[in-house]
């Protein structure tokens, strides 16, 4: 039974890794390219496109050899492992799915919807991707090998490597392509996580309080949840503090927190997003 699961979920895996391969194609030749939309490798493609004619999926396979190699120089052979399908696949697409602007017209619509529309359909692809536990190479590959070398996160290298690739737009094309491509390196960011991650729908709450019996008892009794009692110490008194900890439904958000604080006005209380709630009774 578990060999079964196990290859029913390897078959998913690769099935949610082709899908947003070829979102991902899709969206560039749709979408960014007739716009010049700069990002990363593909971004490459684009420019060399406008600038020396060359064939976008050409520059994006070239560029992600040279960054398969740099790949295995800095980071070893383990990381390079799970960008090389990625790396060969995505210029392959790109390629394939070249000729379909021309044989299915999308209509007349404003530039900035579409490029709003590609970067939705990026982030969606690139999440797949990623929730499939692949990447597609390229510039991913660049953040960290900056990442690991000049001791600085991914985040914020994806900051210098993506965002002197954008700064090129704004030379060669012109400052509403340079617009629309910051706007579209943001929509993937945000597309992307919500894919990976899924849509939150429950909130942790941590409660400090006073009155830890009368809370336990709402959250309990009325409002029918489970909680845990964690153990916390202040950093600058040093008391020992009791938390409650509960998990309620995000549309049980404002009862518990109106609840909490008519028992407690002084009380203290932190609230995340909980993108997954697996175990407990």
């Amino acid at each position: 039974m578990k060999k079964k699961k196990s290859s029913t979920r390897l078959i998913e895996r690769y099935g949610e890794f082709i899908i947003g391969i070829l979102l991902l194609a899709l969206s560039y030749n749709f979408f960014m390219l007739p716009h010049n939309i700069v990002y990363g490798v593909g971004g490459l493609g684009v420019i060399f496109k406008k600038v020396l004619g060359a064939d976008p999926s050409i520059v994006i396979l070239v560029g992600s050899l040279i960054l398969l190699i740099l790949s295995l120089i800095f980071l070893g052979k383990e990381s390079t492992k799970k960008t090389i399908l990625g790396s060969l696949l995505y210029p392959a697409f790109v390629k394939l799915t070249e000729s379909l602007p021309s044989l299915f017209s999308i209509g007349d619509i404003e530039p900035l919807l579409e490029v709003i529309c590609g970067s939705l359909v990026s982030g969606l692809g690139l999440g797949l991707v990623f929730k499939a536990g692949f990447t597609t190479g390229g510039t991913d590959i660049l953040n960290h090998i900056v990442s690991k070398f000049f001791h600085m996160n991914v985040g914020k290298a994806m900051f210098y490597t993506d965002g002197v690739i954008i700064l090129f737009s704004f030379f060669v094309f012109n400052f509403q392509t340079f617009i629309y491509s910051i706007l579209n390196l943001y929509i993937i960011s945000l597309m992307t996580d919500k894919v990976v991650l899924g849509i939150s729908q429950s909130k942790a709450f941590y409660i400090i309080t006073s009155e830890e019996t009368s809370v336990k008892k709402f959250i309990m009794n009325s409002m029918i949840h489970g909680v845990t009692v964690l153990e916390g110490r202040g950093g600058y008194t040093g008391d020992v503090k009791k938390v409650i900890m509960c998990i309620v439904p995000t549309s049980q958000y404002c009862e518990l927190k109106e609840g909490i604080l008519k028992i407690d006005r002084s009380a203290f209380f932190v609230v995340t997003d909980a993108y997954e709630v697996s175990g407990g009774a």
